[in-house]
């Protein structure tokens, strides 16, 4: 997996654009974080959000915390790549940022809803990575929601209520991991990660290994 890495890093490629959504406690934020533990390659995409802070979060690490009236400026100025109302707030990605790591052969993950997914799939299709995190079952969900203890329980209520209504957009996705066991779906996410990197179409740095290669 090493060797991979290293040959990606040594033939031009274009960036990936990595999406994981999942209901919430269904495990994306997790997975997410172990894969940037892991990837020196990968960077996260900060969101903006009109949120409040969880007590755990860190303004500008997990989220740009924005009052409703920024929020809204971003948007109109046409500044946010995607940007979706999820539970009464809203949430978008900047624009300026994806665009410029793309160039530059940068990979980043997006730890976005379903809304968001089809925005940024619609946009940069030949960029993007798709893959919904599912639960094993809606017991196991309401259990995860009830464990985390940062939300009220008309709050883990109204995230139970929207649950299957965006599982029903699984289907929307390139991959679909059930996240039964961390460590397996974690090590799945990471396989899907590494063999899009050595996509053909994603490597135009090929064209000019491979001349002079035969130039030998």
């Amino acid at each position: 997996m090493a060797d991979q890495k290293e040959e990606a890093l040594a033939i031009e490629r274009r960036g990936l654009m990595v999406v994981i959504s999942s209901p919430s406690g269904a495990g994306k934020s997790t997975i997410s974080r172990n894969l940037l533990d892991s990837d020196r390659n990968l960077s996260l995409s900060v969101s903006v959000t009109t949120r409040k802070k969880r007590g755990s979060e860190i303004d500008g690490i997990h989220y740009h915390f924005l009052s409703e009236r920024e929020f809204e400026r971003l948007r109109d100025d046409d500044a946010l790549l995607e940007w979706a109302e999820v539970h009464s707030n809203f949430y978008g990605t900047p624009r300026e940022d994806v665009e410029k790591a793309m160039k530059d052969g940068r990979d980043m993950l997006f730890d976005i809803d379903w809304q968001g997914a089809l925005q940024l799939q619609d946009k940069m299709r030949g960029d993007v990575v798709s893959i919904f995190i599912l639960p094993p079952s809606m017991a196991e969900l309401r259990s995860r929601l009830h464990r985390r203890a940062e939300d009220s329980e008309e709050v883990i209520a109204t995230r139970l209520a929207n649950a299957k209504a965006e599982i029903e957009h699984w289907h929307e996705y390139d991959y679909v991991v059930v996240n039964d066991d961390l460590e397996r779906a974690f090590g799945a996410v990471r396989s899907i990660v590494e063999a899009e990197r050595l996509r053909r179409d994603r490597r135009p740095g090929l064209f000019n290994f491979v001349t002079e290669l035969l130039s030998e």
